[in-house]
């Protein structure tokens, strides 16, 4: 066992939840460094934990094939050593060489010294995880006598599994520390803790779980630090989605037993979370991708107030620009609840009418299309006109294009290919249509800013004279329903109707999602709060003979 030992009644633990920038070696330094002064001046802290990879930022993919990024690091390392003076700190940190030995590692330095090293232990290689890519396992306990107190440290998914929690504890370990960079999902946060306890239960140890908060690219970290004590009790809890440094006081009772006391923030309901989920996910991918502001094609429908909404909250109305463009098809109430949206949040608001460049689109094909019926070629001409003017602004003003289309229409092809499919990001893509209502009801609770029209009216694409979604579309609670089971959980068809659906929808319903795999593979990144979202998290082929209808005979 490592030791720095020195006799203090009372040691003072910061769980430091800051949010790193992936590759941004020298600036997740600074911000180590920065949190590192703060703890010791505002907490007379000995210690400051981080989250996985700090000095990386999580995931950095395919960055870790890059000797350079290694190189960049051990100089992050150095600096950590000679400007951290009067406390500790413990940081995560890919260490080795990259294609041979590299692992993913904990370093706690104090003192101009890393007293310190573990190796990850368990690589997670499934869903948006694939670690196994780029890290070798470690094999063995780190376990070090700081100031007194036995630190076992472990690293995320150690904590999943008995293993590296009992071999600290029985290299002596008498607090277990995990450093996390665990990505949001609904219900996440709860299944953390249970497993926690679990450890807590088979060791009779107290945990410290250290998680980092922010977005990057299409995955969202809540926070959510805790620590629970020897007794399985949540004893300390970071707030969620909220950079800080959260204090924990670790004493002994007169058995020597290590007790933990701290501040324990409020639950936030379902819907709270994934707003603050979306907001911040949106947040940082347009403030670390240095948009200066973005700009969305309001409709008057319920998806794009939904977006409208968080974009303000993200980043205020001041960056945030909305274009209304109505065609022959679009209700005067579309036009009325944008402009009472847009006016309400203080936003720049534009009307561009598309009928004449509709028209023009239909004169110049009308050769081609001469002897064939209207169907959803002239739909889809409006949207990608739409997707046109969009883009043009975008080109020419600098701001990002948001897509306004939720997981529901993607799952099933109900978007049009370069027309609201276009854009920079999507913040709904993950968002069923039923969670869309929900949210919406969420954020006017908070204050209202979607017309409640926009929230009771029967959605519609307004491509077509009296258009309905529903015309389309089985109802969204049926639908969603469905596409959870069938995109979440892999149920098949043969098991979707024996739970009691209706075979021909179903069918239907599974036929729209495989065949539509060609779209989302187009599609601009969305923020994951699902457990199986688009992109990284599921991955179909395109080409594929796997169908409702192909069976052995």
């Amino acid at each position: 066992m490592l030791s720095s030992q020195t006799d203090n009644s009372e040691f003072c633990l910061i769980m430091g939840q800051i949010n790193p920038v992936v590759g941004d070696i020298a600036g997740n330094v600074k911000k180590i460094i920065k949190a590192a002064k703060q703890a010791r001046d505002e907490f007379d802290a000995d210690l400051v934990v981080f989250p996985e990879l700090t000095l990386t930022g999580y995931p950095p993919e395919d960055l870790l094939l890059r000797a350079g990024l290694i190189k960049r690091v051990n100089k992050g390392l150095q600096k950590l050593k000679n400007k951290i003076k009067g406390i500790a700190v413990l940081v995560g940190h890919p260490a080795g060489m990259v294609r041979e030995d590299l692992y993913n590692a904990a370093s706690l330095i104090a003192d101009g010294e890393c007293l310190a090293t573990y190796f990850k232990q368990h690589l997670p290689n499934y869903s948006v995880f694939d670690e196994k890519r780029y890290f070798i396992e470690g094999k063995e306990a780190c376990v070090v006598d700081y100031k007194g107190i036995k630190l076992g440290i472990t690293i995320c998914e150690d904590i999943w599994f008995a293993e590296p929690v009992t071999q600290a504890v029985d290299a002596g370990a008498e607090i277990i520390l995990n450093l996390n960079a665990s990505p949001f999902r609904q219900g996440k946060w709860e299944l953390r803790e249970a497993e926690v306890r679990q450890r807590v239960n088979e060791t009779g140890l107290p945990i410290v779980y250290v998680n980092q908060v922010g977005g990057q690219d299409e995955l969202v970290f809540d926070g959510c630090s805790f620590a629970l004590s020897a007794k399985g009790e949540k004893v300390v809890r970071a707030a969620a989605w909220q950079q800080g440094l959260f204090p924990i006081r670790i004493t002994r009772d007169s058995d020597q037993t290590l007790l933990l006391q701290g501040e324990r923030a409020s639950k936030e309901t379902d819907e709270a979370m994934v707003y603050q989920a979306l907001k911040t996910g949106l947040r940082d991918y347009i403030e670390k991708n240095h948009f200066s502001s973005v700009v969305i094609g309001l409709s008057g429908g319920i998806d794009s107030a939904l977006t409208l909404a968080l974009a303000v909250d993200a980043i205020g109305a001041d960056r945030v620009k909305t274009v209304m463009m109505p065609s022959r098809y679009t209700a005067q109430m579309s036009l009325d609840d944008a402009q009472e949206m847009a006016v309400g949040l203080n936003v720049d608001h534009s009307v561009i009418a598309i009928d004449s460049l509709f028209e023009q689109f239909l004169d110049t094909l009308s050769e081609q299309f001469a002897g064939k019926p209207a169907d959803t070629t002239e739909e889809n001409i409006q949207a990608r006109v739409r997707g046109v003017i969009l883009m043009a602004i975008s080109n020419k003003t600098g701001a990002m294009v948001l897509s306004t289309g939720n997981k529901s229409e993607m799952a099933v092809g109900y978007s049009t290919l370069y027309g609201d499919m276009a854009g920079g990001f999507a913040p709904l893509k993950d968002v069923y249509k039923t969670l869309i209502y929900r949210l919406a009801e969420y954020r006017n609770s908070l204050s209202e800013v979607i017309p409640t029209r926009i929230i009771t009216r029967p959605p519609s694409a307004e491509l077509a004279h009296d258009q309905l979604d529903q015309d389309s579309l089985p109802p969204y609670e049926i639908l969603d329903q469905l596409l959870e089971r069938y995109i979440a959980e892999d149920w098949c068809f043969e098991d979707m109707v024996a739970a009691g659906s209706d075979a021909k929808i179903v069918a239907r319903v599974i036929k729209m999602v495989d065949r539509n795999e060609y779209k989302r593979r187009q599609a601009p990144p969305g923020i994951r709060i699902t457990k199986r979202a688009f992109g990284r998290d599921r991955r179909y082929p395109i080409t594929s003979g796997y169908s409702v209808n192909s069976t052995i005979e």
